[in-house]
């Protein structure tokens, strides 16, 4: 845990108690402030006043005597309108912050040197950031790997020299981290979304650009036109950029030319690493990954045969283009975290003959987006609720069945791929729909697949069975 020391001997008032508030909560009490604590959520706020932390209605607290005002990340700050307690923050002049805040005040309060990594993007971000805490682990640095990929910052070792914090950081706690200053800032692309929660794609976009324009060195995507102008506008203030690519050369920074990923620098460019064969990192989103990686690597001083090390035995983020096993020439991928069209698109571009399972609770506009990709197809195998209406999309274009559940799926497409003359045959989950008709998450989805997979016959298991890596 990280005791937040800054605001000890003040009070704070808190909103959220799930996984992360809680978490917030603790940190700030064991680091001396005066917390009190509130969720909508009775088992929630039951819970914490178990665990030792003041409740009370945020209604009925005296919000001039606070310090701060710490709000979970998934409560609404600003559309499709504040939450009541911002309202009540902002009346009272109150500071709206949140865990990520806390984390940087800490960071500079007491270790301001630390080498800090944050990333953000709308998409790839959750990859780029296991690739980079696996770079510098592997490296044999002290590395803290937290935040939006699924540990909450608090809860990680307290900053001090040579420790290494890479921090995964969504838009919701962008917005509530005003003073974030990593040394190396990364945003590998902007695509609309969370349009709910931010009204326009310049807002979206302008939260985004926070997380670079406060950093040592900004790391910016460069292949879309909004984190283009951002690159710009970035640079006219006077920070450091690096700009990536995986469709163009750039002047200064990392680009990809299909699995080699070159380094410009200074008007030369030269060849930094071959991707190719690396399972982990196929297509060229992974080479965009990849390449922001290496930049922020750089960026903290890693040297470049580390970061070549480190990139080929990255083991993949699990459930996401995750090599699980291989039957002869067979290989078996988990990809049970794309759970719309747009999230399965990469992993069903990285092969050329795939025996795809898919299916699930359907999102707004099926797969009809994915038609270009149907002739890397070989056959579907559609389960869950979305398989009448995905077969009604294949029609006679991709052959399908219904196997209706994972594990018929996985049985018939190993069956099939195996029987398949042609080599280099892919069994991979990428159902392109939500979890929720047949199991509690993603994550469950893609253990249950794993599970399916090591009970075959003559499967060469490259994770272990059951509950991935």
């Amino acid at each position: 845990m990280i005791p937040v020391t800054v605001f000890k001997g003040r009070k704070v008032a808190l909103f959220g108690l799930g996984g992360s508030g809680l978490a917030t909560a603790k940190a700030l009490v064991a680091g001396g402030a005066d917390v009190v604590a509130y969720d909508d959520n009775p088992d929630s706020t039951a819970k914490a006043a178990a665990e030792g932390i003041t409740v009370a209605d945020l209604r009925t607290v005296h919000w001039p005597s606070l310090a701060a005002f710490v709000l979970a990340p998934g409560v609404p700050l600003t559309h499709p309108k504040p939450h009541w307690t911002v309202e009540l923050a902002r009346a009272a002049g109150v500071e709206i912050i949140g865990d990520v805040e806390l984390f940087v005040r800490e960071r500079r309060a007491h270790s301001p040197d630390c080498p800090f990594i944050a990333i953000t993007g709308t998409n790839g971000k959750s990859t780029t950031t296991a690739l980079i805490a696996h770079i510098l682990r592997a490296s044999g640095r002290d590395t803290q790997l937290g935040g939006n990929i699924g540990t909450a910052v608090l809860t990680l070792d307290p900053p001090k020299a040579e420790r290494y914090y890479v921090v995964e950081c969504s838009s919701y706690q962008i917005d509530l981290t005003p003073t974030l200053n990593p040394t190396a800032g990364l945003l590998l692309n902007l695509t609309p979304d969370h349009l709910d929660r931010h009204g326009t794609i310049q807002h979206y976009g302008e939260v985004k650009e926070r997380l670079v324009a406060g950093s040592n060195t900004a790391v910016i995507g460069v292949d879309d036109s909004y984190c283009a102008l951002i690159a710009d506008r970035v640079e006219r203030a006077g920070v450091k950029v690096q700009r990536i690519s995986k469709r163009n050369v750039v002047a200064e920074g990392l680009y990809a030319q299909d699995s080699q990923i070159m380094l410009a620098q200074g008007g030369t460019s030269s060849l930094f690493v071959d991707l190719d064969g690396v399972q982990t990192l196929r297509g060229s989103h992974n080479a965009q990954n990849a390449a922001a990686a290496i930049a922020a690597c750089l960026a903290v001083g890693v040297s470049a045969d580390d970061i070549r090390a480190g990139l080929k035995t990255f083991p993949g983020l699990k459930h996401r283009m995750q090599p699980v096993a291989r039957r002869g020439s067979v290989s078996f991928i988990n990809d049970s975290k794309a759970t719309n069209a747009d999230a399965a698109a990469p992993a069903l571009s990285s092969y050329d003959r795939i025996y795809w399972i898919a299916g699930g609770l359907p999102k707004s506009g099926g797969i009809s987006s994915l038609s270009s990709l149907f002739p890397r197809i070989a056959k579907a195998y559609l389960i869950g609720e979305a398989a009448a209406e995905f077969a009604a999309t294949l029609g006679d274009t991709v052959p399908y069945e219904i196997s209706g559940t994972l594990d018929k799926a996985v049985e018939h497409a190993a069956s099939d791929a195996q029987k398949d003359e042609n080599t280099g045959n892919v069994v991979m989950l990428s159902p392109a729909c939500a979890s929720f008709d047949q199991y509690k998450n993603f994550e469950v989805r893609g253990d249950a697949f794993v599970a399916h997979v090591a009970a075959l016959d003559g499967v060469t298991m490259l994770i272990g069975s059951g509950k991935g890596n």
